[in-house]
């Protein structure tokens, strides 16, 4: 029994709860998990997978169930048994390493990863130096990072290293991102660069997947309205992080994250009368809707969906899995 929750014969306080639109898993993580629960039918378990497949315990957790075996490397993988690579891309040793030993291996990087792994090594190829806009040790900067020879990328994450960054030797320059990043600041970070370096291409919108700007976008309306904002998604969960601080540079009075509904401290619903309810991308929804279920629990709830776009990409699995 809940002893937090009202007793029935108590009148509700009413609360409006704001949904975003779009929320939740994008099409690189549902291919991700699609993997997983494929290669698990298909090859029985275990399958292994090096590192979290997308940043979520509860995904995780439910993918050990089936049958999943996270390790952090390759060599705690055995000879005989398939291994998936995470949705955040690996370093070029990795695949090689798996082919060495003749390993069956699934590449689960999104392919939107993959666009900037391509777009990196063709600046390589052309003498340039990259810099790379992202956070140390996120997986999918080690994995860009990795595509190319030591010294050929340069690691940006703040304004002040957009500041001081100093170009190696007379190389000429180009730039990537890597997927998750708030917008705004990856902005404002390329704007010192340009501002220093010309030469750097104009940023585009899209150098920032299209399910994180998605959010964000989704998110700062979301945030026009709240006094209160809930994201569902976990704290190693880059593109979660950024939604809490958008939603907080859009306005909303507060903002928190979330694993699930049993983390939400029910003292910062006091004084509160809209809540805003979104996913990061790697959150599935049933974490959502308990959420909501929980705000119904405890207060006379009029749920409203804000308007937007329906996202309708879909990426495409593995042949050795389809055939």
């Amino acid at each position: 029994m809940d002893l937090m929750a009202p007793s029935p014969a108590v009148a509700l306080r009413p609360l409006t709860v704001r949904m975003a639109t779009p929320r939740g898993f994008c099409a690189g993580v549902d291919r991700a998990i699609q993997i997983v629960e494929r290669a698990i039918a298909k090859f029985g378990a275990p399958v292994y997978v090096r590192h979290e497949i997308v940043h979520n315990k509860h995904v995780v957790d439910r993918l050990k169930a089936l049958g999943a075996v996270f390790v952090k490397e390759l060599d705690e993988c055995p000879d005989d048994r398939p291994v998936v690579f995470s949705a955040h891309g690996v370093p070029k040793s990795v695949p090689a390493t798996a082919r060495a030993r003749e390993l069956l291996f699934l590449d689960a990087t999104c392919p939107l990863v993959s666009k900037v792994h391509v777009e990196a090594e063709r600046h390589h190829a052309n003498g340039r130096h990259i810099i790379l806009i992202g956070h140390a040790g996120h997986p999918e900067v080690v994995g860009t990072m990795g595509q190319l020879p030591d010294g050929a990328i340069s690691l940006v994450e703040t304004v002040e290293d957009a500041e001081t960054f100093q170009r190696p030797g007379e190389q000429p320059l180009a730039y990537a991102t890597q997927t998750t990043l708030s917008l705004d600041d990856t902005s404002e970070i390329l704007r010192v660069l340009k501002g220093r370096f010309p030469e750097l291409p104009d940023p585009h919108k899209e150098d920032i997947c299209y399910a994180t700007t998605n959010r964000q976008d989704a998110v700062k309306k979301l945030a026009d309205g709240s006094d209160l904002v809930l994201v569902v998604g976990s704290k190693n969960s880059s593109n979660s992080v950024r939604l809490v601080e958008v939603a907080l540079r859009a306005g909303a009075a507060d903002a928190r994250l979330i694993d699930d509904a049993s983390h939400i401290d029910w003292g910062w619903l006091e004084g509160v009368s809209t809540v805003g309810v979104t996913a990061g991308a790697s959150a599935p929804e049933p974490l959502v809707q308990a959420v909501v279920e929980a705000l119904r629990q405890r207060f006379d709830v009029t749920l409203a969906d804000d308007p937007g776009e329906p996202e309708t990409v879909t990426f495409k699995l593995p042949r050795a899995l389809t055939g």
